[in-house]
């Protein structure tokens, strides 16, 4: 079966050669008026110059950790950590970041292109954007297949590993520096976006968020791009490949050997393929309704779903056969499928203001800014449990449905072996819920793009029917970047959990003393007091660093309209570039602190309480961190769309009181949904591949067994 392998290049080619053709469509279309090209140019010159420097930053830290692999894994003879590790670590980040730089720059050529494809219709419109998603999502799913299976096909016949637990523990350590990556580009992007954003709105002189007057417009454009399309790429890439390595780990511990490992790349293949059919079918009618708009979304990424889930079951047969469990592993994959599609549907309905949750929140606003910051919470503190019961359905019942766990004697009877192929049941559900990830994030990566385009066709001055059928496409895109969130977020649950089993096969294969991994153990309880501290302590320094960013916004902001005459009466130019700089430079300095955080705690308390102690740190961030990001991520998108809600003439519309507080609303919730939630799913992966990659290091150095 390993000889199959080679079908990852077909996938590959399949995704990378239609977003190269989606490239293409987007670029024919014009950028519009002289005005209009100018602010593109703009926005694509502050987001280039902000990639440029961020990864000038991170090459350095990169360049740090490189060597300090290459120690371990060369002093220890490979004991401690796989010689190909820290070459595998460089290339997860670079495949990483060039995800994110890819769906940036057509994001940048995109924005301008969208507005003006609206003067034509609002179908145009979509698809221009979605096109221009479908981009970033073909990318992301292409370069991750590619890495993959060249990785194995290196390993497997130029390495010379023949044993598929070897190569599965080694191959679930390539993650770590995808995951590494993905921290910097999502917390340093997020930081950016939301300081240019919070910091645009409380300078207060201006009534549009987009006015060209205000000096933070560019960079609050610019921050869309480089923290909801580069991070996010960057993000969703570590979650596809994590994925699908935990899985490859998974499967060698269960006993399906190359079989075992080959279905979920098979999966991903075909996921790709339906995703590709689904992308044809997103197209509206001119008079579309923010919820006609959804539902031609919904019918693209509903009909990948279930053709993925129609391709799977001779997957399984043909690859596992009948006596594997084929069936239950199946179910399992199912359970991934439609859990994705649920936490989709319920993070729609707490954000979306078609639901209830979101206009009661709205209502809010009829008595004060503290009101609507109350409900606001209460309705993020309600939305987690609709997501952590979904993902918990999906680990019980992929978990037996796979078989629990099985014991097999040989022959003679002289020996026994014991397989949990339940937790490859985990494993591959995870792979199921991302399969149709080149559609899925194409609905995220959309939004940024709509989002930009209303803030060009504001700024431009377009006509009014061309401003309302962008502000319908950006409202849209507000929903769409929310759902890729949950969706992100409930992956990375799955993910997460077959990691820390990895981490414990991989733990417990290098020494000859069983740990004990129990909650009895006094070192596994003070490991998951200090994961659930990680969480809040990570949330903490990126709100604080959005709050620390977007002060020094408001000062230079304020200084322009003191100082530069005419600004106000459309006399003189802002200066746009220095609130871009401004902003550069905070988000990088900001961003080091809380992604060195999930670096160095695994590993200290790794050796501080030993191997058992970083098992209940795993387990307390994942749990603490996937709450913590939901009730964030949907708290801000629905403080977002009830501010939205009440533009559109609802509750006092634009300009009253109720607006004001909603606008408040909208600002809390601006770090809360693009800086610190989103950043906690990456945070519990990147845990777990960090202990994962110096579990050797930990077991041979831990002070407390």
């Amino acid at each position: 079966m390993e000889n199959l392998f080679w079908i990852g290049f077909v996938g590959a080619a399949v995704a990378l050669i239609f977003a190269l053709l989606q490239r293409n469509k987007v670029m024919k279309f014009s950028e519009g008026d002289a005005k209009m090209v100018k602010l593109a140019s703009a926005i694509r010159e502050g987001a280039n110059a902000y990639l440029k420097a961020q990864y000038t930053t991170v090459a350095k830290v990169f360049a740090i950790v490189f060597v300090l692999l290459l120690i371990i894994a060369f002093a220890s003879k490979g004991q401690m950590l796989s010689r190909v590790t820290p070459f595998a670590f460089l290339t997860g980040g670079i495949w990483s970041m060039l995800a994110g730089f890819i769906g940036m720059r057509i994001a940048t050529n995109s924005n301008a292109r969208t507005a003006n494809a609206a003067h034509e219709s609002l179908n145009r419109g979509l698809n221009v954007a979605f096109s221009s998603g479908s981009v970033m999502g073909f990318t992301v799913v292409g370069l991750g297949i590619l890495d993959i299976t060249l990785w194995f096909i290196g390993l497997r016949y130029i390495g010379g590993i023949n044993d598929p637990v070897a190569l599965g523990n080694i191959m679930v350590m390539n993650g770590m520096g995808a995951s590494f990556m993905a921290l910097f580009a999502r917390v340093g992007g997020g930081i950016y976006t939301k300081a240019a954003d919070v910091g645009a709105d409380l300078v207060g002189k201006v009534e549009a968020e987009d006015d060209p007057r205000n000096p933070a417009t560019i960079a609050d454009n610019v921050g869309d791009n480089v923290g909801d399309v580069a991070g996010m790429g960057a993000d969703l890439y570590e979650s596809y490949v994590g994925s699908i390595l935990a899985t490859f780990a998974l499967a060698a511990a269960a006993g399906y050997g190359w079989k075992g490992m080959f279905l979920p790349v098979a999966l991903a293949v075909c996921g790709i393929i339906c995703s590709l059919i689904g992308s044809f079918l997103v197209k509206t009618k001119e008079d579309a309704t923010q919820l006609s708009l959804l539902n031609s979304l919904r019918t693209g990424t509903y009909t990948a779903a279930v053709l993925s889930a129609v391709v799977a079951a001779p997957l399984c047969y043909f690859i596992l056969g009948t006596a594997n469990h084929c069936w239950g592993i199946y179910i399992s994959i199912l359970c991934g499928l439609i859990g994705g599609t649920a936490i989709g549907y319920f993070t729609e309905y707490y954000t979306s203001d078609n639901y209830k949750p979101t206009q009661k929140l709205a209502a809010a606003s009829e008595t004060g800014s503290a009101t609507i910051i109350i409900g606001g919470i209460s309705l993020g503190l309600k939305s987690t449990m609709a997501s952590i019961l979904i993902v918990g359905a999906a680990v019980i019942i992929s978990y037996f449905a796979a078989g629990g766990t099985a014991t097999i004697v040989d022959g003679s009877g002289l020996f026994t072996a014991t397989f949990n192929q339940g937790l490859y049941g985990i494993g591959i559900a995870g792979v199921g819920m991302l399969s149709t990830l080149g559609i899925t994030l194409a609905t995220d990566a959309y939004g940024p793009v709509a989002d930009n385009a209303g803030g060009i066709a504001e700024m431009s001055g377009l006509p009014e029917e061309v401003r309302d059928r962008t502000d319908a496409l950006d409202s849209l895109g507000n929903t769409t970047a929310a759902t890729g969130k949950g969706f992100a977020i409930g992956s990375a649950s799955l993910t997460a959990l077959a990691l820390l089993v990895s981490y414990v096969n991989i733990v417990q294969d290098k020494t000859d003393v069983v740990l004990n991994f129990s909650l009895t153990s006094p070192t596994v309880l003070v490991g998951l007091f200090i994961g659930a501290m990680l969480t809040f302590v990570f949330s903490a320094f990126t709100m604080s660093a959005v709050q620390t960013a977007a002060q020094s916004i408001v000062v230079e902001v304020r200084r322009q309209f003191r100082e530069i005459a005419g600004i106000m009466e459309y006399k003189a130019d802002p200066d746009y570039a220095a609130c871009v700089s401004l902003c550069t430079k905070g988000a990088l300095h900001e961003m080091v602190v809380p992604s060195l955080l999930a670096i160095v705690v695994p590993i200290l308390t790794g050796l501080i309480l030993g191997p058992t102690g970083v098992v209940g740190l795993l387990g307390g961030v994942s749990v603490t961190g996937f709450a913590m990001a939901v009730f964030m991520s949907n708290a801000g998108g629905a403080w977002d769309n009830a501010k939205k809600y009440i533009e559109r003439g609802n509750h006092g519309g634009k300009g009253s009181d109720q607006h004001k507080a909603a606008v408040v609303g909208d600002t809390v919730g601006d770090p809360f949904k693009d800086t610190s939630g989103p950043s906690l799913n990456i945070l519990i992966k990147l845990c777990s591949t960090v202990s994962i990659v110096f579990s050797g290091l930990i077991v041979a150095f831990h002070l407390i067994g």
